[in-house]
């Protein structure tokens, strides 16, 4: 009976990834129907910590692009990438992880995707090369970033004080040490430009010969967006925001006790305050405090393009975490059974459970949500499950996910690309490298500084 249900799991997971949008919410909402109508599972509570936290944390990310703070933040990481084109290959990714570590968002990579593109083909450098490193890169930093809802989700299920700050100082550095490796990995990958029959044949279009060899050389900036007048003020704000959560993470009893009682969705039962708690304050507080002081209007931020993409986050997140957790709750004994022994035995073991998972579902906080509780069940320690906590980037293995996409239609020499047999794509070997790096490298420090 358990395999029926797990193949009615993976089969709405695989429908609604195709779907995109909202597809893994509602076709995870009909999976659940079914495991409650026919299988009669009893469900478990539907995932609202992380749809507040997505809530919150996207809302405030919307407000510092409504304030112009992300225009201004893009503006910075192209003059970074244009500074030394013939580096491009190392500077683009880390410029892309350390912009996205800070905004918590990896959407905001599409307004570099075209820089990146451009500047290492005018220099003669395969675009494939910085831009799929450059787009593992930005999802990589979610597996740390204390802007992102996959890591205020995975401090929420690990609840002890300083879980935050935890994560932080083990996926920050794994992160950026699994960029670089990604980035040595893709050093040589594929022909070199000049010597590539496609990028020769582009040559010959007239039209194409020209933006290569014409006005736009490799070091020249690109016309400047006008920068609105509360864009830095924003990023101040936006910053502030950061450095408290981190702060409250770092140092719990800096939190009032608010009094013991009956535990609840907020607070624990020795009056304690739940980070997502913290995070929700903290995040919507500093979004009224950019729409107050840079003047931006609760209208111009419900239009941001972050903004629309919170309700298909969300809609996704409820469908297909609550399906997947019932799922497991109700089969909690057969699978302890089944990988108990061999998780405990080798806890590296379960990152592969982790990413597979995630490669099915296409988002870090449904994987985080659906998958680590699981292993707190199996018995793993706090520490193995922040060091495999890299494993929920694997969007990368099926090329459907949006910043995939993007960076293969900005690639104009054709470089990057979706291979015949689908996921022999520009973007496996430095997910493959970048990921399993920073799992190991979390591994090493985790055993130091945990």
């Amino acid at each position: 009976m358990v395999w029926i249900e797990f193949i009615i799991l993976l089969a709405m997971i695989l429908i609604g990834s195709r779907m995109k949008g909202i597809g893994l919410g509602v076709m995870g909402m009909i999976g659940l129907f079914i495991f409650v109508l026919l299988f009669k599972m009893r469900p478990t509570d539907p995932p609202l910590d992380v749809m507040l936290i997505i809530l919150a944390i996207v809302t405030t990310a919307a407000a510092l692009q409504a304030a112009g703070g992300l225009d201004y933040l893009v503006g910075v990481a192209e003059k970074i990438i244009r500074s030394n084109p013939s580096q491009i290959t190392f500077i683009a990714p880390f410029t892309v992880f350390f912009l996205c570590l800070f905004a918590g968002t990896a959407h905001i990579v599409y307004s570099l995707l075209p820089i990146i593109s451009e500047v290492s083909a005018k220099k003669r450098i395969r675009p494939e090369r910085p831009l799929s490193i450059s787009v593992v890169a930005s999802h990589l930093a979610l597996t740390g970033s204390p802007m992102s809802a996959a890591t205020a989700a995975l401090a929420a299920i690990l609840v002890y004080p300083g879980a935050s700050l935890d994560i932080m100082k083990v996926c920050i550095p794994a992160g950026i040490i699994g960029t670089l490796a990604g980035a040595f990995a893709v050093m040589r990958m594929g022909k070199n430009l000049e010597d590539d029959p496609e990028f020769q044949e582009h040559m010959k279009d007239p039209e194409f010969r020209a933006w290569i060899e014409g006005k736009g050389k490799s070091g020249e900036q690109s016309a400047e967006k006008e920068i609105k007048p509360g864009a830095k003020l924003s990023v101040l704000i936006f910053g502030i925001a950061i450095l408290l959560i981190i702060m409250f993470g770092a140092f719990p009893s800096l939190i009032p006790n608010v009094g013991t009682g009956a535990e609840n969705f907020a607070v624990r039962a020795d009056g304690s305050l739940k980070m997502g708690t913290i995070i929700e304050m903290v995040t919507l507080s500093a979004a009224a405090f950019m729409m107050l002081l840079t003047k931006t209007t609760p209208a111009q931020v419900t239009k941001a393009s972050l903004f629309t993409s919170m309700a298909a986050a969300v809609v996704s997140v409820f469908g297909v975490v609550w399906m997947s957790s019932t799922f497991m709750a109700h089969n909690e004994a057969g699978l302890k059974h089944a990988l108990g022994g061999i998780v405990q035995a080798q806890p590296w073991t379960f990152a592969i459970a982790v990413f597979v998972m995630g490669a099915l579902m296409f988002s870090q906080a449904s994987t985080t949500k659906t998958m680590m509780p699981l292993g707190l069940t199996l018995g793993l320690a706090n520490p193995t499950l922040i060091a495999v906590f890299p494993a929920v980037n694997s969007d990368f293995v099926l090329p459907g996910y949006p910043t995939l996409l993007a960076a293969i239609n900005f690639d104009r020499t054709g470089s990057t690309k979706i291979g015949k047999y689908v996921i022999n794509h520009s973007f496996m070997i430095p997910g493959l490298v970048a990921v399993s790096t920073a799992i190991a490298v979390g591994f090493l420090i985790g055993s130091i500084i945990l």
